[in-house]
């Protein structure tokens, strides 16, 4: 058992809860690259808007995950996308986060680019365990807290860079909006011919700075399920955020070590302190 009575949860086995993440992830990733009927009755409905939908893919792997989760850990508590929050039926209970299509309109117009994101959370909302699996590129990270982080089992590590120029920026919009701060934001990137991409999937774009890809990566809402996973992974990498923990719904950027503090002065200009 791994145990570390440093933080909150210190008491649950981040191995064997891996081994679970793994698993689930496995299923997950085999059931997002199934092929689809075009037009399939029922597989893609509005939720909130035209920019927010779900598929049948996306309840088929949510009800899957809470089923074994229960199994595996019967006192623990459930956060998902689709179906909401579970309490764990003991207060000190850890609880999960699944996103289980990230990228559902990616997914929903044959656009490889979206994810699996799962993690663990203490009861005070410290983040254990993260795993954001990508269908299309067999690639899955993993972090477990204060172990590092890892992509396909191997440590991966934000980069070196000491410059936002010349390199990348990923962000996501809220849903089919810009979000307050985010034209100014690029404005400024663009002067320093630091490249953005907007990809649509905000567990993917995250994750990219653990792996060294991206330079810095922010998203103007957080929110636990689809982000809080990845925030592990690249900050387990050596990523840094702003702010170093997150607000849910408030805006959030990770950045190569090497250029926190160029990053911090573009930030604040354009975001502020929302």
């Amino acid at each position: 058992m791994t145990e570390d009575h440093g933080h909150p949860g210190a008491d649950v086995d981040l191995d064997a809860a891996l081994e679970v993440a793994n698993d689930v992830a496995e299923w997950a990733v085999e059931r997002i690259r199934r092929p689809r009927r075009p037009g399939e009755p029922g597989e893609v409905r509005e939720k909130a808007g035209p920019a927010d939908i779900v598929t049948r893919t996306d309840e088929e792997i949510e009800s899957y995950v809470r089923e074994t989760l229960h199994r595996a850990f019967p006192t623990h508590g459930i956060q998902g996308e689709e179906y909401g929050t579970e309490r764990g039926t003991a207060p000190d209970a850890p609880y999960w986060v699944v996103d289980p299509v990230d990228g559902t309109t990616n997914y929903a117009h044959g656009i490889g680019w979206c994810s699996f994101s799962l993690g663990l959370v203490a009861p005070d909302g410290t983040p254990l365990l993260g795993l954001v699996a990508d269908p299309w590129r067999g690639e899955t990270f993993t972090a477990l807290r204060g172990r590092g982080a890892r992509l396909n089992g191997i440590p991966t590590h934000a980069a070196d860079h000491t410059t936002l120029t010349g390199h990348l920026f990923l962000t996501e919009w809220a849903a089919h909006a810009h979000w307050p701060g985010l034209d100014t934001l690029l404005t400024e990137l663009s002067s320093r011919h630091c490249t953005t991409r907007v990809m649509g999937s905000t567990a993917l774009s995250l994750t990219q700075v653990a792996a060294g890809r991206a330079t810095a990566a922010a998203v103007g809402e957080f929110h636990a399920v689809d982000a809080l996973p990845a925030y592990l992974i690249a900050t387990e990498a050596g990523a840094v955020a702003i702010p170093p923990t997150p607000v849910y719904d408030g805006p959030l950027v990770l950045v190569a070590p090497g250029v926190v503090g160029e990053m911090r002065g573009v930030w604040e200009g354009a975001v502020g302190n929302r």
